[in-house]
This record gives structure tokens, C-alpha cells and sequence, in this order.
């Protein structure tokens, strides 16, 4: 498949997930309102205004929340590689700082390394105006079967 036809196709994926379309309803609530800035295979950069549904009691973006959209970011940007969603194998994140309620943050993913089945994101969370960073994921992602379709992939929680 081109390379562009891919991209697209990862894209779209996530897009779907940020409306629901293919997700449950928490990634579609901790997505909502996710602008796709800039993306090339590999790479990819958003704009994010965190949602009030996304705080914690005290008015913090909800680090859980956090972890989801950089879970799914970490996951568009493999996708744009290998055609295919990977699980997570291994998941860290570094919290620097927090993000208050309509905030306006940038997340930025980049694949950093492939060997065999595996393939390295690092996922970087700035605050949009002086990019202070606010977290830091890293993820190692796996999959056993080649071309393996979003619909295939299953939470075990």
C-alpha cells in the first residue's frame, strides 16, 4: 500500500476514535476535540484543548485521562509505519507538571525504533505557548500477526 494511502488511513483511525465511531465511550471522551497539526509517517503533532469531562477534583487534566490520549497518539504514529495497530507492551510516562482545564496543549508523537514485531514511540505533552514540558510517554508496542486490523484489537481490562 503507498505510503500516503497509509498515513491516511492511520488518521483516520484516530479521528474515528476521538468521535466514538470505533472506540468506547472513554477515548472518545478523552479525545474530543483532538486536532491532527501536522503528520508524516512515523510522526505525528496535535493541538489539544483539555475538556472539563477530563478533570480531576482539582482542576487538573485527569492524568488518567493523559494516559489515554497518549496511548492512542503513541498507537496513530506506529500505525503510519506498519499498517496495523500493535498492543502495548510496555507503557511508562513521566509526569513534569500539570495542564488546567481549557488549556491548550501540543502532543507530539514519533516513532523512534523497530526491530522485529517491535516498534518505540516517545510521546512528548508541552504546554502550546512556551512548550514547557508536562509529560513524557514511552511505549513499546508488539503484535504476533502481521496486518492486524483495529477491529482485531481487544482491551483485557
Amino acid at each position: 500500500m503507498e505510503e500516503d494511502a497509509i498515513l491516511q488511513k492511520s488518521l483516520k483511525w484516530l479521528r474515528d476514535l476521538s468521535k466514538g465511531n470505533i472506540s468506547h465511550e472513554l477515548e472518545a471522551l478523552t479525545l474530543e476535540g483532538l486536532q491532527i497539526v501536522h503528520a508524516q509517517k512515523g510522526s505525528i503533532r496535535c493541538n489539544f484543548v483539555v475538556p472539563t469531562r477530563a478533570s480531576d477534583p482539582d482542576g487538573n487534566w485527569h492524568v488518567g485521562a493523559m494516559a489515554t490520549l497518549i496511548d492512542d497518539v503513541a498507537a496513530t504514529a506506529i500505525y503510519s509505519v506498519v499498517d496495523h495497530v500493535k498492543l502495548s507492551l510496555d507503557f511508562s510516562i513521566s509526569f513534569y507538571s500539570t495542564a488546567k482545564i481549557q488549556e491548550e496543549v501540543e502532543i507530539e508523537a514519533k516513532v523512534i525504533g523497530e526491530k522485529g514485531s517491535l516498534t518505540q514511540v516517545v510521546v512528548e505533552v508541552t504546554r502550546k505557548g512556551n512548550r514547557e514540558l508536562i509529560a513524557l510517554g514511552k511505549q513499546w508496542m508488539a503484535s504476533d500477526k502481521k496486518g492486524m486490523k483495529p477491529s482485531q484489537v481487544s482491551s483485557k481490562l
